[in-house]
């Protein structure tokens, strides 16, 4: 089969066959954003800003190559997976590998003109966290506590670019992110939490929380527009970024009215919602250094 027949299924692979399914990308590159903005005082060059957004989508869709291989042996047993191309047989393994290495490579030449020691090292962590986090499914009973902290990672890199340093408030962000990944992806987990049973080999955040699982998601909402807030005023941000979080908190809302039924449907909406939750906080800090440019 030529390179052209099979580009529907590198789409599918990298999840660019579907509009929806690059929320994935945004709640990687929302929190980045956040950095990035920070870090360069609402004033980004034009390629640090480039450089951070295409890499967000680079990133995402090596980690998506390297999930499916991880995961190729039950995404057939899984409603929503059981047509992506590894689990199908439509792609081979080897060519997944290559698809991922390609991707990662060019993510990190997109860094290449920004890099100092201390964000190649950070660089070289981050890529660690994603090359590694799909396989914590298989022994942590939390994988999207995993998961948090490698999709927080584009802020101290951010910093890392923009500053040379990270300072002790880009870690609160970093936490900030970490709590908003549990929030997420923990609906996201809700969605095959039924089929995740059956198999009995993958573990996550929805099983383990169990019936709890609602509180904790928006505890966990709360948790992170708290630090958000924190850090956004220790930074010096003021009344508009506030208007920011206060946006993001009706999302919020919106995500428990729709996860209280914990139907797969509605868990699937949330977790597509929380886009909205990512892009108020960073309309709030981007308009906040713009009103008092």
């Amino acid at each position: 089969m030529s390179i052209v027949a099979r580009l529907p299924h590198y789409a599918h692979l990298i999840r660019i066959d579907s509009l929806a399914k690059q929320v994935g990308t945004m709640v990687l590159l929302w929190p980045t954003m956040w950095g990035v903005w920070i870090a360069a005082e609402g004033a980004p060059s034009l390629y640090l800003a480039f450089a951070f957004a295409f890499g967000s989508f680079l990133m995402h869709s090596a980690g998506c190559v390297v999930n499916d291989y991880a995961d190729r042996d039950f995404d057939a047993h899984v409603e929503r997976t059981k047509n992506r191309p590894l689990a199908t047989g439509a792609m081979s393994v080897r060519e997944a590998f290559w698809i991922g290495l390609v991707l990662l490579l060019f993510s990190f030449l997109l860094i290449v003109p920004l890099m100092n020691p201390l964000l190649f090292l950070l660089t070289l962590v981050a890529l660690f966290l994603a090359v590694s986090y799909p396989f914590t499914k298989r022994f942590f009973p939390v994988p999207q506590a995993y998961l948090g902290v490698a999709f927080g990672f584009g802020i101290p890199m951010a910093f890392a670019a923009a500053q040379n340093t990270v300072p002790l408030m880009a870690w609160v962000l970093v936490a900030a992110s970490f709590f908003w990944t549990i929030s997420y992806d923990t609906a996201y987990a809700m969605v095959d939490r039924n089929d995740d049973i059956k198999l009995g080999r993958i573990q996550t955040s929805a099983i383990t929380f169990g019936r709890h699982e609602v509180a904790i998601i928006m505890l966990s909402h709360f948790i992170s527009l708290s630090l958000i807030a924190v850090a956004g005023l220790s930074f010096g941000l003021g009344w508009v970024f506030l208007a920011g979080i206060g946006a993001a908190a009706l999302a919020a809302g919106r995500i428990f009215l729709l996860i209280r039924t914990r139907e797969r449907a509605a868990c699937w909406q949330a977790f597509l919602f929380n886009n909205w939750v990512g892009a108020s906080v960073f309309a709030g800090i981007a308009l906040d250094y713009l009103v008092r440019a």
